[in-house]
């Protein structure tokens, strides 16, 4: 019989050996080349990850960078400019540097005057009642040179429209100051304009009516009727004439300002004129 251990055989006399049996342990080289593969599975995926990283950055800064082309148009742009194709221009348009000096009698139309008349200063704005850099010169600028000028007799302003075609309630705000000028009311409705918005559209307009006491009915025809598109049309126009090609624009004694530049440049070209 064999045993696990060593034994004589009583017949034969020898002895015979028997090994016990070893368990079989795992090859050591099945476990490093898991770990290899684990390991190059790790780098795969951090590699994927930096790529998915870098791609968001570059998006970020691409969303970025349209986003501040939208809202400040060119770099260090004051103003909105118009499309040729939606607004009206005229070819070969001379730069603001290279444009002559307009005779007032030109610029000036039968637009409402702020100010007094006589006064030795000039100032015509181009504007759009829709366009953000008009409505920060309303807010930043123009009352500084209200204060300054306008009360005390040395510049009388004068508003002409210049809408947008991608401004959708531009055209139909022109209209509703114009409608409120026939009763003597248009810078009434002018500062509500720019105060309180034009997202509203025309029911908003007639809001504003009731709110400064015009007489409703005359407004609400003379808006609804499309009575002053062609009035708000020829300002346009005039401007596009006279160099005009973006939101603000202003005709300082017939000498041409673009943008809505800060009080500190009106003032320099004020004073220059009163010289």
């Amino acid at each position: 019989m064999t045993h696990f251990e060593s034994e004589n055989n009583e017949e034969s006399n020898e002895t015979i050996s028997v090994v016990k049996p070893v368990e079989r342990l795992p090859h050591h080289t099945e476990y490093q080349h898991k770990d290899k593969n684990s390991e190059k599975n790790w780098h795969k995926y951090l590699l994927i990850l930096g790529v998915i990283q870098i791609l968001l950055l570059v998006f970020i800064a691409y969303k970025i960078s349209a986003l501040d082309t939208i809202t400040n148009g060119t770099s260090g742009n004051t103003g909105d400019i118009a499309p040729s194709a939606q607004a009206p221009t005229v070819p070969n348009v001379p730069t603001a540097a290279e444009a002559p000096t307009i005779d007032n009698s030109k610029l000036v139309d039968d637009d409402a005057v702020k100010g007094d008349k006589n006064a030795p200063v000039t100032i015509v704005e181009f504007s759009d009642y829709e366009c953000p850099f008009c409505e920060k010169f309303y807010t930043q600028t123009l009352p500084q040179i209200e204060e300054n000028y306008i009360k005390t007799g040395k510049v009388k302003l004068i508003y002409r429209d210049y809408p947008l075609g991608f401004h959708a309630q531009a055209q139909k705000a022109a209209e509703a100051a114009e409608c409120a000028g026939e009763q003597n009311k248009y810078y009434e409705m002018h500062n509500l304009l720019f105060e309180k918005g034009v997202a509203g559209g025309v029911s908003s307009f007639k809001e504003y009516a009731k709110e400064i006491k015009l007489d409703t009915t005359k407004f609400d025809q003379c808006l609804d009727s499309g009575k002053m598109s062609s009035e708000v049309q020829k300002d346009a126009a005039d401007g596009g004439k006279y160099g005009v090609q973006g939101t603000p624009a202003f005709f300082i004694n017939g000498k041409l300002l673009s943008g809505a530049q800060p009080y500190s440049v009106f003032q320099q070209a004020i004073e220059a004129e009163l010289k």
